[in-house]
């Protein structure tokens, strides 16, 4: 996957990338008094991106097209159109857009695409209209339309906690090349956190050698543990994609990590091993049939 910078301008628009995100680990502390459960995650963002096309819209307000491979809702419910109703609401001031996004990465795979399209229709429309919105407003705004946007208006590697929207950017330095693995399963967020069975011992001894390895810079430490404590849930849920994770490191891929609340499966392999990259991809669809697809950490 080719590294991209995020804004690209067009003759009559403005062009951004919205990255997806692997949890490095992800940790649960427990549920909370408002009903959310309280999290601890290290996020990275990766060069996988969707796109979103800014340009004068024909009509008035706010005109939302999607396309690509994968499907996504054409109206309101969609956080794109949302995030530009927060950020056009915050500037006072009315525009017509239109935003056309092409979505390359599948919903309900765990790796955050809905987040991050909603952060990059933030910071497109904030930069592309002129609005001048601090830091601080597009931040209350992400923290508005979901958990997981404040994260991808910082990083590119942070460790998350609250309902994830508490960042704490973390140093630049874990490079890193992962093969993620596809399946056809839409994962649902809400319906793994409504199965999960809390573990307070589990969380507490992990969350001590996680912050350990944080405070030492050790980030590639904490990624190693391979440590997510949805994907039991998850995988109670979707029994399918134990089978899988189990077929995956049959072939000597391992260890193979649950991303979110799934469905991606991934591994993070040594930049030594890259040259085996696409002879793993092979074993890999002939052994699922799942696709698969090599990402790097972004770099922004």
């Amino acid at each position: 996957m080719m590294q991209m910078q995020q804004f690209e301008n067009l003759k009559n628009g403005l062009l951004v990338r919205a990255p997806a995100k692997l949890n490095l680990s992800l940790l649960i502390a427990g549920r909370r008094p408002d009903g959310f459960h309280e999290i601890e995650t290290i996020m990275a963002k990766i060069d996988w991106y969707d796109e979103i096309r800014i340009e004068p819209a024909q009509k008035t307000g706010i005109e939302l097209l999607c396309q690509g491979p994968h499907w996504a809702p054409q109206d309101q419910s969609n956080l794109v159109y949302r995030a530009a109703q927060e950020i056009l609401q915050a500037s006072g001031q009315p525009h017509n857009v239109r935003l056309t996004l092409t979505k390359n990465i599948p919903a309900g795979s765990g790796l955050g695409s809905a987040s991050s399209d909603a952060a990059a229709t933030l910071i497109g429309l904030n930069a592309y209209l002129n609005l001048g919105l601090s830091r601080s407003q597009l931040m209350e705004a992400a923290t508005r339309l979901g958990s997981d946007v404040a994260f991808f208006l910082s990083g590119p590697l942070a460790f998350c906690t609250g309902r994830g929207e508490k960042i704490q950017e973390l140093p630049k330095g874990f490079d890193f090349t992962a093969i993620l693995i596809l399946p056809d399963v839409s994962s649902s967020t809400k319906e793994v956190y409504a199965n999960y069975t809390h573990d307070g011992v589990l969380y507490r001894r992990l969350s001590t050698q996680i912050g350990t390895y944080i405070a030492k810079k050790r980030i590639d430490s904490a990624a190693g543990m391979c440590v997510n404590m949805l994907a039991r849930s998850c995988f109670h849920l979707h029994e399918e994609l134990r089978r899988l994770k189990e077929a995956v490191e049959s072939l000597g891929v391992e260890p193979v990590c649950l991303s979110g609340s799934g469905s991606t499966l991934f591994s993070i392999v040594q930049v030594g091993e890259a040259e085996h990259l696409e002879r793993l991809r092979g074993a890999i669809a002939d052994k699922t049939g799942c696709g698969t697809v090599v990402v790097r950490n972004n770099r922004w």
